[in-house]
């Protein structure tokens, strides 16, 4: 069985495909163009091939990764032409994501619990990169499987927060747990938690107030909701997923920089990767924080949010199918 057979039906591969299109002719084609004409990789193509990883929001230290493994290949193989440079780019991003999703699940998995417990995950993310949508589309998936699932609606300061997630509920057919807004986030995390154990729930997702990274002290609230529910079940949370809008680039990077400092981030969800040609920065968040990117958003359809898969990834973005194992 081929590797897309396993792992994607068609009409995924197709809109992975097409989420990725701005990414791809923003990074892929610079690089065809850039090497179009030579004979050989040498420092000039290399020197093209990395402006070119920066702008598209790799990150500088991940970029200088990426161009010293190129190095070593060239200077190991003696001889590579710019043929062959796509072979070996596509092999290294590969490797790289590999080091922290080293396994590609080929369906929504729940986060490993010890005993017969529900699994807590924790949805982290400033206002507006999509937390309370990736949430409902993360329920929609689990009750497809047939889990029973949760929703606990601790944002409860933004505007119509809650009843954004009250609605993502009814739409998926879940059950939802709220203390209404203006409450305690931390005792709705607490409360959502110990809703979860007594009615035999097989996942609990928490949604919670969209921090802003430059705030220090709301950023310390997210350690007060993760003691509460640590409180109600002591293994818990079983996953912090932090969700990031490709669309901001960089700053999605300070973001996880403040994140994964103020609590212990455990997995990434990137979205509206379909409106941006920064797709690059997918490489450079897993890489730099040492966190897996769990799920990505390539569409506005409540299926268009999809497991990430490094190999899958890559390909779309070079265009073919790979080859290499």
């Amino acid at each position: 069985m081929s590797f897309f057979k396993k792992f994607f039906n068609k009409e995924k591969k197709e809109d992975l495909d097409k989420g990725l299109e701005k990414t791809k002719a923003g990074f892929f084609d610079k690089i065809s163009r850039a090497v179009a004409g030579k004979d050989t990789v040498d420092e000039e193509v290399l020197d093209e091939l990395e402006g070119i990883l920066i702008a598209s929001d790799v990150g500088l230290d991940t970029t200088i990764k990426i161009i010293d493994r190129i190095e070593a290949r060239v200077s190991e193989e003696k001889y590579v032409n710019t043929n062959e440079l796509n072979e070996i780019l596509r092999s290294e991003i590969v490797n790289l994501l590999a080091e922290q999703n080293d396994t590609d699940f080929e369906d929504y998995i729940l986060p490993p619990v010890e005993g017969n417990g529900p699994a807590i995950i924790l949805v982290v993310g400033v206002n507006g990169v999509g937390k309370t949508t990736t949430i409902g589309k993360i329920a929609n998936q689990y009750q497809r499987q047939g889990k029973k699932v949760v929703l606990g609606a601790a944002d409860t300061f933004r505007a119509a927060a809650v009843d954004q997630l009250k609605i993502w509920a009814e739409r998926v057919g879940c059950e939802f747990y709220s203390k209404g807004m203006y409450t305690d986030p931390a005792a709705v995390a607490y409360e959502t938690t110990k809703y979860a154990i007594d009615n035999n729930c097989d996942v609990a997702i928490i949604d919670t107030a969209g921090r802003l990274h430059t705030k220090f002290n709301l950023m310390k609230e997210l350690s007060k909701i993760k003691r509460s529910i640590t409180k109600a079940y002591p293994a818990a949370p079983h996953q912090v997923l932090l969700v990031l809008d490709a669309t901001t680039g960089q700053n999605a990077i300070e973001q996880a920089r403040a994140f994964t400092e103020a609590t212990d981030v455990t997995a990434l969800a990137l979205t509206k990767l379909d409106g941006t040609a920064k797709g690059g920065v997918a490489i450079g968040i897993t890489d730099q924080f040492r966190v897996p990117i769990r799920y990505i958003g390539v569409g506005e359809g409540i299926d268009h949010l999809q497991i990430f898969n490094k190999r899958a990834f890559v390909d779309s973005l070079f265009g073919n199918e790979m080859t290499t194992s």
